[in-house]
């Protein structure tokens, strides 16, 4: 295996009994990528996490982080690393500054190394004026910039982040994610699992991952051009349901669901489907405001890519 990538992960496995929750995935992570993981909860995201963290042995294949070995090396994994788990991984009944305190222990940085670091996370998570304040009291926008502060206050190389923005209002979402790009251009490596697919656009390279297999990975511009997908017209009428109704039934059509205001549609062949949806339109007195291609969204890219894999199953 390379050991230029942060991440090398070749065939990698895990099973529970009978249930496979990973299925043979492989990949690489470069160095100040930020890397996602994009899927619905039980795809597998989380434990091959966990594995790469070295919280997990695999059941086979191989992986290594930072070129240590997910089988031999967990301790200094450990120590190279930064994780914020779904739940923050923080203590409650601490302040901000013994949350800071306790996990600068946990990773090792020295006594008198700490209360410079302390101030330096205080500063970065814009806490230094609830620095004595319950950790159960913040806000959870105000958790999830402490737990990140706290995954990266040794300066680890890389960051695994599992679903951070998980149960976090937009306006959190999107500072945590300014804080991401930062710590990217600084150097740092980002691995993010989510299953919101605005912040799938936000990641360089993309994983969609269904049943515990990669289904596509590439550039979140280069899976909307995929050309196993199909074709997506933009339709806006004078009834929106009225619509729905009328044209759910059509041969032409391969799917069709409220987007925007109007109607998101997917066709094999759109020369084919516009004269069908507009002559069934008119036929029910439904005025059609406009019908135009669009490029898919990765929400159409993700649907049609699982929907194409349950159809082999």
């Amino acid at each position: 295996m390379s050991v230029t990538a942060s991440v090398q992960v070749e065939g990698l496995l895990k099973t529970f009994g009978d249930f496979v929750a990973v299925d043979h995935v492989s990949f690489h992570v470069e160095p100040g990528e930020i890397f996602g993981f994009l899927g619905s909860n039980g795809a597998g995201k989380s434990t091959t996490i966990r594995m790469l963290c070295g919280l997990l042995r695999p059941t086979a294949g191989q992986a290594r982080v930072q070129d240590l070995d997910v089988y031999t090396q967990t301790e200094q994994i450990k120590q190279n690393i930064g994780y914020m788990s779904q739940t923050f991984s923080l203590y409650d009944e601490l302040t901000v500054e013994e949350n800071i305190s306790f996990f600068a222990g946990i990773y090792g940085v020295s006594r008198r190394d700490r209360p410079p670091l302390l101030q330096e996370i205080l500063q970065k998570t814009g806490l230094t004026d609830r620095h004595d304040t319950l950790t159960a009291l913040l806000p959870g926008g105000w958790k999830q910039r402490l737990a990140l502060g706290c995954a990266i206050l040794h300066k680890p190389p890389i960051l695994f982040l599992d679903e951070p923005t998980s149960g976090v209002d937009p306006t959190a979402r999107r500072q945590f994610w300014e804080w991401i790009y930062q710590l990217s251009e600084e150097g740092h490596t980002v691995f993010v699992t989510t299953h919101y697919m605005d912040e799938a656009e936000y990641c360089h390279r993309l994983a969609l991952m269904h049943a515990g297999r990669i289904i596509a990975l590439d550039t979140p511009q280069a899976l909307r051009r995929n050309p196993r997908l199909d074709h997506f017209l933009q339709l806006d009428s004078s009834d929106v349901l009225g619509s729905l109704e009328t044209l759910d039934p059509l041969p032409e059509i391969l799917d069709i669901a409220p987007f925007g205001g109007g109607l998101r549609i997917r066709v094999a062949d759109p020369a084919g489907a516009e004269p069908a949806i507009a002559q069934a339109l008119r036929g029910q007195g439904i005025q059609v405001r406009s019908l135009q291609a669009v490029e898919p969204s990765m929400e159409d890219v993700f649907t049609t890519l699982i929907q194409e894999e349950e159809r082999k199953s």
